[in-house]
């Protein structure tokens, strides 16, 4: 799933205008929007929409496999919103789009308020025909079970992941959306959270729609009607039109399409050139009819466009949480941790990763370091602080919460504020001055943190120790590699070529060679 990625930070660029020809030749368009987080709720404003991601699939819907898509990131920190909020409003509410999201109504009121602060009124109200990847998700788990099933709500990486078998990672959702440059992961992760949207679509498109041709389904729907009428629909072109005016009485399209009614409206014309001024393709029948049984749309009532502040009453509080809450909450680490010999430790660092840092786990375990992970999957902050406390570890975390409870844990925790897990690697090191040397890397089971067996087996020895639960290619018994086991675990490794681009990495990560 590699999408074309085009920055959009300038109206005169060449993207700007590949993503107004996109537009008009896509039936189906995929939104996202990020923005920098807000750390508290007592804000009364809404956080400012940094980047608008619009994926457009080029091509006939009904045929994804031919289809092209491309990802178009549009800077909004960079551009006038005034001179995209045509294009952007046009696009929202053009019957001949399909727009894909994941509950973007919090989106759109974002993006709603940060045009509106530019001058751009009355912002955006509405997006249709809309359709949110949650409802496909929940459809298409129905369609599988047979059966009614409770709807369930689950993250767009979990949808990703079970559906498209692919790991969507989020590490860079609440990172800092208005500083620029963008970072190529930035702009990577924006692109594929729009992406996903489309080809998530086709899989609901291919399980579920009825492959009928467009026109037997239009024949079938006007089968009651007068020959005169049937006459007017066999035409193409009126028949697409009235297809797209689905939201008007049957009285108006018959004004629409003869002269001899009396009191005749607006025309057909004029009433679709209110909902949309550009040149856009109708959709074919395939997506018509999904839009026609499964379409939404989104509407923005005033008192979404009004922030919500918290306004309930805390209950009276105890001596001792009241004590909490006076601490001082820092993010920097004083020191000294466990393992330091003015508290008696024995020099071994030693780390407890949270949940939200597991994979800096495995990253320090690959630079020879101790890191465990909670011994349950929700661990309660409690638990934590406990396992911290008994295995003499320094708990590394993002959550902030936890910092409540540094009373409780003195010098034993810290909020890593990095996002990425190379950066938070090089972050533990600097922070609790870790020596690292090449010696070290690989040292110690990345999957359970245990460590291996003094002695080197042969192939014959590893291949006995991991019969039952691991399996030693045949390749390897004819070569001189060494063979080593976790004592904790059983898991057998070997130095084959895996294993030397993975101490290449972390050379060059911790920067061994400088």
């Amino acid at each position: 799933m590699d999408p074309e990625i085009h920055l959009v930070s300038s109206t005169e660029s060449p993207e700007f205008t590949l993503l107004t020809q996109s537009l008009t030749q896509s039936s189906l368009v995929g939104l996202d929007a990020e923005w920098k987080p807000i750390r508290t709720h007592r804000h009364a404003s809404f956080p400012t929409v940094s980047l608008l991601q619009l994926a457009c699939q080029l091509g006939s819907p009904s045929r994804p496999d031919s289809a092209n898509s491309l990802v178009f990131l549009l800077d909004l920190s960079a551009i006038p919103l005034s001179s995209v909020y045509e294009l952007l409003r046009d696009v929202f509410v053009s019957p001949d789009i399909l727009k894909l999201g994941f509950r973007f109504k919090q989106d759109l009121i974002y993006l709603s308020s940060t045009f509106c602060s530019q001058g751009c009124e009355p912002g955006f109200d509405r997006v249709e025909p809309f359709l949110d990847i949650t409802n496909i998700y929940n459809y298409l788990q129905h369609k599988s079970l047979g059966r009614r099933i409770p709807k369930v709500t689950k993250s767009l990486a979990s949808i990703c992941k079970e559906l498209l078998g692919i790991s969507l990672s989020k590490e860079l959702q609440c990172s800092d959306w208005s500083h620029r440059p963008l970072t190529k992961e930035q702009k990577t992760y924006a692109a594929l959270d729009a992406h996903c949207l489309l080809e998530i679509f086709n899989i609901f498109q291919f399980k579920v729609v009825e492959k009928d041709s467009f026109y037997s389904s239009i024949e079938e729907r006007f089968s009651n009607v007068s020959s005169g009428l049937k006459e007017i629909l066999k035409s193409p072109d009126i028949c697409h039109k009235l297809l797209r005016s689905k939201s008007f009485n049957a009285v108006d399209i018959v004004r629409a399409t003869t002269s001899e009614f009396p009191q005749r409206k607006a025309t057909l014309d004029e009433v679709v050139s209110q909902y949309s001024c550009r040149n856009t393709i109708p959709m074919d029948g395939s997506l018509f009819n999904i839009v026609k049984k499964y379409g939404e749309m989104i509407l923005l009532k005033e008192s979404d466009r009004k922030p919500k502040t918290s306004k309930k009453k805390g209950k009276k509080q105890s001596s001792s949480v009241y004590k909490e809450k006076q601490i001082e909450i820092s993010d920097d680490w004083c020191g000294p941790p466990p393992w330091d010999s003015s508290l008696q430790g024995d020099g071994c660092p030693k780390f407890l990763c949270d949940v939200m840092v597991e994979g800096l786990a495995k990253h320090l375990r690959c630079v020879g370091i101790d890191a465990a992970i909670p011994h349950s999957k929700k661990p309660e902050s409690r638990e934590l602080i406990d396992q911290a406390l008994k295995e003499n570890r320094v708990l590394l975390t993002r959550d902030s919460k936890l910092l409540r409870h540094e009373y409780l844990i003195k010098n034993q925790i810290y909020r890593v504020k990095s996002l990425l897990k190379n950066e938070q690697l090089l972050e533990v090191i600097k922070t609790f001055e870790l020596e690292i040397c090449e010696d070290q890397l690989m040292s110690r089971c990345t999957k359970c943190n245990g460590s291996f067996i003094q002695k080197p087996l042969t192939a014959k020895e590893a291949s006995k120790a991991a019969e039952g639960f691991q399996v030693i290619p045949n390749c390897l018994f004819n070569s001189n590699l060494e063979f080593w086991q976790c004592m904790d675990c059983s898991q057998v490794y070997w130095e084959g070529t895996q294993y030397h681009n993975a101490v290449q990495k972390f050379i060059d990560v911790c920067k061994l060679n400088e």
